[in-house]
């Protein structure tokens, strides 16, 4: 447990009062599953861009990236990086048609063009691969409760469930978006502030050189070139076909605000890793005893002044809780919506709000299980492997739909996802494949959804030659 100053236990008492006010009053008008999952469709560009950071920006972009940089060194920027990328292509070339569509998920935009059965196969890749990245911000936040409260692994488990379901519990989407607003304030103002800190202590170490040769510590393949490209394309589709993103896109006013807000979370998400990278190398060059998930909270207990520590701390409590919530948030919408209202005809709107509740609730605690069993696992690797899952086997039949709809049929549309995201699975569990299960999915994906688009176009030619009209592609709006 960290030694913390009355005056570290003020300031962290005070942010978190602040952040829960915050969250209680966003929450207060909302009563439909409309408000609760799309904030009514009403979100302006800051709000959009708060709902996708309060994601995105979790246990893995501080906590995580600190862990990752203490043993290996600017690699650990890789995370934030790859999803500002992936956020500005979704502003440019996928939030426009997606927000156009008028829906609520993903897999509702998949099912308009590859028929009912791929809205729940969806779902549950989507869900599947959602999962591990709560367990990845809950590997964080174990380690948080246990350090800053002195909590036993159980109890900081029990903590995260009740917190992480109340920041979206009664206000949805709403919540999430203000939390994430207030988020950006207080990563940037604490978190960034010690990292320039870092940086500048960096700089005065007498055996820089020695402690930190250029590879593996200045070089974004610090593990390995082909580790380095599987992270990369695995942030950046798993950022195009990742849920709570695309439920912000969603809640937006309109396309144009959309795209504004995906380029707001790209030009927040991009930089604000590099404060962790810093602070990471300075506690290994420092404190090279220490466990390194406990990189980013013990510098800022031991280096900053009391009362911004004491700020830092609950920016970063709230960061990985708040990440929890809106994953766990997309994942209750597509249970909602996706399985409840889709294979189970539920249709009472208060039934929908309940189930997506309670699906909030249940995701939390699995992925806080999950955690529980792995305590001693990279924080990032956890990550990377869900935005591969999620990601894999979906972002190419998707993307088809979205810039050439009507060429790939349902039934191979269908065969790449579950295959692809199988194939992963077991290359992972199973097989122990050393290879990105990003490659293997995608690979297989472009294999089979190749294939389809073969076979649609030989029934084509064939449908030329004996003077039959093609069928055309379903209508969608861009």
């Amino acid at each position: 447990m960290l030694a913390l100053s009355p005056i570290h236990f003020l300031s962290l008492a005070l942010t978190l009062a602040l952040i829960i006010g915050v969250i209680g009053w966003s929450a207060r008008s909302v009563s439909s599953a409309e408000g609760f999952s799309l904030a009514g469709r009403s979100s302006g560009a800051v709000l959009i861009a708060g709902g996708i950071v309060a994601t995105c920006i979790g246990g893995s972009a501080t906590v995580g990236t600190a862990q990752f940089a203490f043993s290996v060194g600017l690699s650990g920027w890789w995370f934030t990086l790859g999803m500002g990328v992936g956020l500005l292509l979704m502003a440019f070339f996928y939030a426009r048609p997606l927000r156009r569509s008028q829906l609520e998920t993903l897999p509702q935009f998949l099912a308009l063009h590859y028929g009912p059965a791929a809205g729940p196969l969806t779902s549950i890749i989507s869900s599947l691969g959602t999962l591990f990245s709560i367990v990845a911000s809950s590997l964080s936040a174990l380690a948080l409760m246990h350090a800053l409260f002195g909590l036993q692994a159980w109890e900081g488990a029990a903590a995260v469930i009740v917190l992480s379901a109340a920041c979206v519990f009664f206000g949805g989407l709403k919540s999430a978006e203000v939390a994430g607003a207030l988020k950006i304030v207080l990563i940037w103002g604490s978190v960034c502030v010690g990292g320039v800190v870092a940086t500048l202590a960096l700089s005065r170490l007498p055996d820089f050189s020695a402690t930190f040769p250029a590879f593996p510590w200045f070089s974004l393949a610090g593990r390995g070139m082909g580790d380095a490209l599987g992270n990369l394309a695995s942030l950046i589709a798993g950022m195009l076909c990742t849920q709570p993103y695309i439920q912000a896109i969603y809640s937006a006013t309109d396309a144009r605000v959309a795209r504004l807000g995906a380029v707001l979370a790209a030009a927040v998400t991009i930089p604000v890793g590099l404060p962790s990278v810093a602070i990471g190398m300075f506690m290994h060059a420092v404190h090279p005893e220490i466990t390194p998930i406990l990189a980013l909270p013990l510098y800022v207990v031991l280096y900053l002044p009391p009362w911004l520590g004491g700020v830092a701390l609950a920016a970063i409590l709230f960061s990985v809780i708040g990440s929890i919530a809106g994953l766990a948030l997309g994942i209750g919408t597509m249970v909602s919506r996706d399985i409840g209202m889709g294979m189970l005809g539920l249709w009472r709107d208060r039934t929908v709000l309940r189930t997506n509740r309670l699906a909030v609730l249940a995701a939390t605690a699995l992925g806080a299980g999950i955690a529980l069993a792995n305590p001693d696992s990279y924080v990032l690797d956890w990550n990377y492997l869900s935005m591969a899952l999620r990601a894999g086997g979906v972002v190419l039949p998707m993307s088809l739909a979205i810039f050439w709809p009507g060429h790939l049929s349902r039934r191979w549309a269908l065969g790449a996802m579950a295959g692809s995201t199988a194939m992963a699975l077991a290359g992972r569990f199973l097989l122990g494949l050393t290879v990105s299960p990003m490659f293997v999915a995608f690979g297989l994906s472009v294999v089979l959804a190749g294939g389809g688009l073969l076979a649609g176009a030989l029934a084509a030619s064939r449908h030329r030659g004996a003077g039959v009209a093609p069928s055309a592609p379903p209508k969608i709006l861009h």
